[in-house]
């Protein structure tokens, strides 16, 4: 069964029992490949030691991948060892740049095959949509890499857009009538539990949706 938890802000709504539910295994035996490379352009990078805290306080062990030195065979068999893959915010441009060049695109179906379960956060959970456009929308997520194919990795059928506060509404609504895939409006206190075509909305309130 293909899983994704996708989230807004760091570790989103995600509990100790959630990791253990969705692995199957105590918090002690899971292992998670944390993957920061979007943050590698981020001027604050605290969330990044705030993130591993977190996990590590769970009981979790956890290791670092780099996309832009780990790739292809040595990712694979890095991401190998892993329960979770947890691909963590920052700069989405760049993240989808490497995670193209790393092969990572290319070897992640087989590993949500696997059992492998994906988190995202933030640029994590954008790169897995169709398109990762929505980042352009608030104007705040450079393009420094100068990538003009926004396509994402695919993995969900629909278009998130994260971080939302009420100052955004209206640009929201007005994009969701330019889009032809489905949306799914996260604020930072939310998530969704993709399970092969089955949607779990986790966390304070019942997400804003459009084109559903």
């Amino acid at each position: 069964m293909k899983t994704l938890l996708l989230t807004s802000q760091r570790m989103g709504v995600i509990t100790k029992r959630d990791f253990e539910k969705l692995t199957g295994k105590p918090a002690r035996e899971i292992t998670v490949a944390y993957i920061p490379t979007a943050a590698d352009v981020e001027n604050d990078k605290n969330y990044m030691d705030l993130t591993r805290r977190d996990l590590t306080n769970l009981g979790l062990t956890v290791f670092d991948i780099d996309l832009t030195k780990d790739k292809n065979e040595k990712l694979k068999n890095k991401l190998g060892k892993a329960d979770i893959i947890y691909v963590e915010g920052g700069n989405t441009f760049y993240l989808l740049k490497y995670i193209r060049q790393s092969g990572f695109a290319d070897m992640i179906r087989e590993l949500l095959e696997e059992g492998k379960i994906y988190i995202g956060v933030s640029a994590g959970s954008y790169v897995c949509c169709p398109t990762i456009d929505m980042a352009t929308w608030k104007n705040l997520d450079k393009n420094t890499v100068g990538l003009i194919d926004l396509r994402g990795m695919n993995l969900v059928p629909f278009l998130l857009f994260v971080h939302y506060q009420k100052k955004w509404e209206e640009l929201v609504k007005e994009k969701a009538k330019t889009i032809k895939y489905p949306l799914i409006v996260l604020t930072d206190k939310q998530s969704i539990l993709v399970q092969d075509n089955h949607y779990t909305f986790l966390g304070k309130g019942k997400p804003l949706t459009f084109n559903i």
